[in-house]
């Protein structure tokens, strides 16, 4: 960074494409005027003020020279104009002050964008590059991941001051949206990339009862820890069942379904399979143990007992009235 010898403030300056800047100096107008005033850039002459202003053919009409202070106005930036600016000013007495600065004009960014890799990428297996690029003046670049600073690690490393990263290798934590920001002075762009690790399946179980009554609904329920979805086929006792959904639906269960079950799940992005077994046992159900469920279950049936005492043949029963009886002859009637 260059400053001015007391006469230019510290720089350095900054100036956008298509705007203007002004050199101030720290000086007052003085009871009488300069002698001269005289601006280059790059030791190339731009303006030289004595009792005519001569300016060079590059800067007419873009820059206004303010004769009581020295200070300059450059408009109309373009990047060419970046560089060194040196003033030399002769005051009336012969005085010769002198004062050097640097401008940095900055182009609006654009046209942000990441790019990676094509292949499929697979855990613990597979490396990428992600590259940010635009165009315009870029001063930094920051790199985001779902919403944090992305930092770097043993597997994550930045090259060309932060416009590529590299993972390697790649792990299930690497999943997410990656943000690129860039900016300058006067322009800011980012740009978005959702990177996509392959894993799984793994951590297959099966959920279900280990014991189910008969003509009962049976379901048992496959999950896998996967990316991409798991294609499910289902074995019991070993033999392939024409069932490919994570659910096992049994709708009426018999004491056949006891066994042994197996979910495999497939991964076809990666040609990888994981299984599970699970163990159920079909019981019948629990006899009834109320026995006055069965009367009351039958409403509007119920039936009073009539009561019967034992005697010997011929014997009369017991308080029975006498009751004249009456023998009719075959073919006789009453």
């Amino acid at each position: 960074m260059c400053v001015g010898d007391g006469i230019l403030p510290p720089g350095p300056l900054s100036g956008a494409v298509g705007g203007k800047v002004k050199f101030n100096t720290t000086l007052s107008p003085p009871t009488k005027p300069f002698l001269s005033v005289s601006w280059t850039f790059k030791g190339v002459n731009i303006i030289t003020s004595t009792s005519v202003n001569v300016t060079s053919p590059g800067h007419t009409n873009r820059i206004t020279l303010d004769r009581a202070t020295g200070a300059l106005e450059l408009r109309s930036l373009v990047l060419g104009d970046s560089g060194e600016y040196s003033v030399s000013i002769i005051q009336d007495g012969g005085q010769q002050t002198q004062g050097n600065t640097t401008l940095n004009v900055y182009e609006d960014i654009s046209g942000a964008s990441i790019t990676g890799s094509d292949d499929v990428l697979i855990e613990g297996q597979s490396s990428t590059n992600l590259t940010c690029d635009a165009t315009g003046s870029i001063s930094t670049r920051e790199w985001m991941k779902d919403g944090q600073p992305l930092q770097p690690s043993d597997r994550v490393t930045f090259f060309e001051n932060n416009r590529m990263v590299s993972i390697s290798p790649v792990n299930i934590s690497d999943n997410g949206q990656y943000l690129c920001q860039l900016s300058n002075p006067f322009s800011f762009a980012e740009a978005s990339y959702g990177l996509a690790v392959n894993y799984g399946p793994g951590a297959v179980t099966i959920l279900g009862p280990a014991t189910a009554t008969v003509d009962t609904l049976v379901v048992l329920y496959c999950s896998a820890r996967t990316f991409s979805p798991a294609a499910f086929t289902w074995f019991f006792n070993g033999l392939q069942k024409d069932v490919d959904e994570a659910g096992y639906v049994i709708e009426k269960a018999s004491y056949s379904h006891s066994g042994n079950y197996t979910c495999r799940a497939f991964n076809d992005v990666i040609d990888k399979h994981a299984t599970a077994s699970y163990s159920m046992q079909i019981k019948g159900r629990l006899a009834q143990r109320d026995t006055g469920s069965q009367d009351r279950g039958q409403q509007g049936h119920q039936m009073t007992p009539t009561p019967t005492t034992s005697r010997a043949p011929g014997q009369r029963a017991p308080d029975a009235p006498d009751t004249p009886t009456t023998s009719d002859a075959p073919g006789q009637s009453k």
